[in-house]
């Protein structure tokens, strides 16, 4: 089963869950797009171009388009991915910028589970999840663009920024700021100031140190302050007013920045100060707790089952 997440000008993020099993017959399939998937969960075989692998969770999926392949299911049944669709246009532009222009490290077929494409595939997830302040389509061009920096053994150090692209980055901040109350992507907003959407990544992040996403949450976070200080819109109102396409996350992503709820923060700059009082009156007292508690010495490593689940967790599992 395919999940659309999101769909842009140059990425497309689907969310993949499949359930075939050893019983079940395989079938050729083939690649339309470019594509870079990450294997969350579950494991399966991939035989492409007269070669096999076997993908666990962590692996990464390469996809070619045109290249005919055949998935298994031997040893196990089912599997999830988060897969970023890449245009072709995209494609180039990161293959040019980091390797020099190398179209056959899209014909790698996978990457075995390495730690500096496993975290960024976590990110992701959170990112697809909204528990992340990285806007999903930025995570997909910059998680392609480790992958090819480790199959072709190239990082890209981005020369520093000139007045130019100085610039630009301010310029693009103020448009998106002016039109934060809009529904805005990465493509749209980098069509905007007429860059690629890698390049207009790598330079606003350089630049200000935060990536567009991020800049444009912040916005809306700011904006949605000054409405619940001043005004007398209800939450839900001051919420889409701003550009939050969804209620219950607009009050996550306050409540996270802020430390408090819209209606509390809104209490608030009416005049009552309990709640922020109330707050800091309990981390006052957690801070005394912990301060009398009996610190544990140096070196020592604490018996029981605390200890044992350190040193006892099964491969595969997560601590809580």
């Amino acid at each position: 089963m395919a999940t659309l997440l999101l769909r842009g000008g140059s990425i497309a993020i689907f969310d993949y869950r499949c359930g075939a099993g050893p019983a079940d017959e395989p079938f050729v399939e083939a690649h339309d797009d470019f594509s870079v998937s990450y294997v969350r969960k579950g494991s399966f075989g991939y035989h492409a171009r007269g070669k096999s692998f076997e993908l666990v969770a962590g692996s990464i999926l390469v996809g070619y388009p045109g290249d005919e392949y055949m998935c298994t299911h031997e040893h196990g049944s089912g599997d999830e991915c988060l897969s970023f669709v890449l245009a072709p246009a995209l494609v180039e532009t990161i293959d040019a910028k980091i390797a020099g222009g190398r179209p056959d490290i899209w014909r790698t077929g996978c990457v075995p589970p390495l730690p500096e494409l496993m975290v960024m595939g976590e990110l992701a997830q959170a990112a697809a999840e909204g528990s992340s302040a990285v806007g999903l389509d930025e995570i997909g061009i910059l998680f392609a663009a480790r992958f090819v920096e480790i199959v072709s053994g190239r990082k890209h150090e981005p020369p520093e920024a000139g007045a130019r692209d100085r610039r630009c980055a301010v310029e693009a901040a103020l448009w998106i700021d002016e039109h934060s109350h809009e529904p805005l992507d990465l493509d749209g907003t980098a069509r905007e100031v007429g860059l690629s959407p890698f390049y207009f990544l790598r330079l606003f992040a350089r630049v200000l140190r935060v990536t567009p996403h991020q800049y444009l949450v912040r916005s809306r976070l700011r904006h949605a302050a000054r409405l619940l200080a001043e005004g007398t819109s209800s939450v839900t109102d001051v919420a889409f007013d701003v550009g939050f396409g969804d209620l219950s996350n607009f009050v996550r992503t306050f409540h996270r920045a802020a430390g408090v709820s819209p209606r509390e923060f809104r209490r608030t700059a009416k005049g009552d100060r309990t709640i922020f009082q109330d707050r800091l009156s309990a981390r006052s007292r957690s801070d005394k707790k912990r301060a009398t508690q009996p610190q544990e010495p140096s070196g020592e490593r604490k018996e029981g089952a605390e200890g044992q689940c350190r040193m006892g967790t099964k491969p595969g599992t997560r601590k809580p």
